[in-house]
């Protein structure tokens, strides 16, 4: 089962800078593009370690002496490299968000498209679906929810709707969520509301941000001195992270600097911010929010 072709692959895996010989890291395997684009370009004496918590993403394992695949969450990416033996990495790859497989599985739920159960678990360990976000949290949970993750100025009273409508009935169908929505769902943004919706739940219920956080949190002391990161982001929560751990070293607060002035950065921007062009997004509509960002280890 291998899944589409990846979003910006010869940019991203490009942006790796990969040395023929060098130990590197795609810690969102999905369908394995970006990890046999990587293969593709290294030695036989080269490294590739992939990390993807989706039981699913198994089924494309790479046969390859070379390659290590780990069925667990990025934020753990530390701890399983220690296990392994690897201190330092020459490269860090990360697509973030739902894999096209993901979006293309009904039963999955993370798609507007289906009628699905409201699950939206990027696997299968995790206790906390979506069905729990909609039917178990407090007003005040939701709304937050849904304001900070899903940027709904509606969030209030969205919260409210959902609260009285599960009264009646439990909520646990896609469909069932649209209808007790439906009022804030006007014909002409309908797709954009329930996709911002769905983002949401999403990430409260996959814990996407946190995990994001304690990710990059780690690569300073995983990658050596002008190692790269190549990472993919498709809204604006994943890429202000992003961005902004590159330019600081943090997410919040200014930039600290030492005597001199100079900023203490463990990172430089390898070149200006990517995205795709215009044949790229005709022939995958995903890509249209895709924002590459590729930094150095000073």
């Amino acid at each position: 089962m291998k899944y589409h072709k990846p979003v910006l692959l010869k940019e991203s895996v490009k942006g790796l800078a990969i040395k023929e010989n060098g130990t590197y890291v795609d810690i969102t395997f999905g369908g394995g593009g970006h990890s046999a684009e990587i293969l593709r370009q290294l030695g036989s004496e080269g490294r590739l370690v992939a990390f993807d918590q989706d039981e699913e993403a198994i089924d494309n394992e790479i046969d390859d002496e070379r390659f290590t695949l780990i069925n667990e969450n990025f934020r753990f990416v530390g701890q399983f490299l220690k296990f392994y033996g690897i201190k330092k990495v020459d490269g860090i790859l990360a697509d973030f968000g739902v894999s096209s497989h993901q979006f293309d599985s009904a039963e999955r739920g993370f798609s507007t498209r289906f009628e699905a159960e409201l699950d939206m678990r990027m696997t299968r360990r995790n206790e906390l679906s979506a069905f729990e976000v909609i039917n178990q949290y407090e007003h005040k949970q939701l709304r937050r929810v849904l304001f900070e993750y899903g940027e709904l100025r509606n969030a209030e009273a969205m919260a409210s709707e959902i609260i009285a409508a599960r009264e009646k009935e439990p909520i646990k169908t896609s469909s069932a969520l649209k209808e007790a929505l439906k009022r804030f769902l006007p014909t002409h943004k309908e797709h954009k509301i329930l996709a911002q919706i769905f983002q949401a739940i999403r990430i409260e219920v996959n814990q996407e941000l946190e995990a994001i956080k304690e990710f990059l949190i780690q690569t300073p002391q995983l990658l050596n001195k002008g190692g790269r990161l190549s990472i993919i982001s498709y809204h604006s929560l994943e890429d202000r992270l992003v961005k902004r751990f590159i330019q600081m070293g943090k997410f919040e607060g200014e930039v600290e600097k030492d005597f001199y002035g100079t900023p203490l950065t463990p990172f430089k921007k390898a070149g200006n911010l990517i995205v795709p062009g215009k044949e790229e997004i005709k022939l995958n509509n995903r890509a249209r929010s895709a924002k590459l960002r590729i930094a150095e280890r000073i």
